[in-house]
């Protein structure tokens, strides 16, 4: 969990803090009528710094594992403006021409160098390439690609279940260019202002990188070849997700193509789980959510709610009900191993959006994968 600071806006308008960390993983939520403690792997306040979250979070360890060959994840989720996009990449005001301050880097940036330095560290000899997408009003788009934006298909087959059909993946071997990708296909996500965020995100980013590596032995046998006692190629892949947040229609001014963007966003986030939560006075069970588009009653499964389940009382994981959940249905109930950092307000302001993400975490955080 990482609980953002109050903004300048907040502290005018005199919004109390609602939400104290504890330590110890833990996080407690004090405000009229609601009272409660959650507990989680870590817990990140407003003064923690991006290494700390780096280094805290287990980003370093799910890098490693991604060189070993595994399907690695990590999620960033909340309200709109809790600080996703800040806790995966920085600053929103960087390009290639005016980097960010190292550290005010985020996740990304920081897992790249990582991954680099792990490279030359091992002595593997590694092939990496990057693809980026976003999925807008449920299209799917190619943020790397030139020209005008297209929607590409989405297809399933038995051996690698749902994918991206023409997605150009980009080969890199050095930190400016894996950089200049990511920022080259940020500013080609849309992004616009409303009430609660000046530069809110309009659609799901994911940027993935993919890992081919093959240890190289120092020493052939003799008679052989370099390299002719290399270990097995193993091909593992490291995937950021960045979910446009959740957020009431009334509450961020949106009207014409901004509401019609929030409720295809709310669609989307509905069916993978994360808006549905407990308004704050009503812990007895779930209430309808604050960010169901249309007023609309919620599925009869959300795909984090039934797998956080016991296996044996799971039934079938709706991941079809959209794009998004398609995308994820590896990373959330297939072989991959996946981290997810909520981020959350501590205003009293933004308390029925907080509480929902901190239900939604603690409900996603008994899902088991099997890698």
């Amino acid at each position: 969990i990482r609980v953002r600071p109050l903004t300048c806006t907040e502290t005018r308008r005199g919004d109390r803090q609602v939400v104290h960390s504890l330590g110890d993983g833990a996080v407690h939520v004090s405000a009229a009528r609601h009272d409660a403690t959650f507990g989680f792997s870590a817990v990140f306040d407003a003064g923690a710094s991006q290494e700390a979250v780096f280094e805290g979070s287990g980003m370093r360890q799910l890098v490693e594992l991604a060189m070993d060959g595994f399907s690695c994840t990590v999620f960033a989720f909340g309200q709109t403006g809790s600080g996703k996009t800040y806790t995966l990449m920085g600053p929103l005001a960087q390009s290639e021409t005016r980097p960010a301050s190292p550290a005010l880097l985020g996740l990304m940036q920081r897992s790249f160098t990582c991954l680099l330095e792990q490279s030359r560290s091992r002595g593997s000899d590694l092939a990496l390439s990057a693809s980026y997408l976003e999925i807008y009003n449920e299209q799917i788009r190619d943020l790397l690609s030139p020209g005008p934006p297209c929607a590409l298909p989405l297809r399933w087959s038995k051996t690698r279940g749902f994918y991206v059909e023409n997605q150009l993946s980009v080969e890199f071997e050095s930190l400016e260019a894996i950089v200049s990708l990511l920022l080259q296909g940020s500013q080609r996500r849309r992004t616009s202002a409303h009430a609660l965020n000046r530069h809110s995100s309009r659609s799901h980013a994911l940027l993935t990188i993919h890992i081919r590596s093959r240890a190289v032995s120092a020493h052939p046998a003799p008679g052989e070849g370099w390299g002719a006692s290399a270990c097995p190629s193993r091909q593992g892949t490291l995937c950021f997700v960045d979910l446009a947040g959740s957020e009431r229609v009334k509450e961020t001014g949106s009207s014409g193509e901004l509401s019609v963007e929030a409720n295809s966003i709310n669609r989307s986030l509905l069916a993978l789980g994360e808006s549905w939560g407990t308004r704050p006075g009503s812990p007895a069970g779930p209430q309808q959510s604050p960010v169901t588009p249309f007023g609309a009653h919620p599925p009869a499964g959300h795909c984090i709610s039934l797998l956080a389940k016991p296996r044996g009382k799971r039934t079938h994981i709706p991941f079809r009900d959209s794009k998004l959940t398609r995308l994820l249905a590896r990373s959330l109930g297939g072989s991959g191993i996946t981290l997810m950092v909520a981020c959350i307000s501590p205003s009293s302001r933004c308390l029925s959006e907080t509480l929902s993400t901190l239900h939604y975490a603690s409900r996603a955080r008994r899902v088991t994968t099997r890698p």
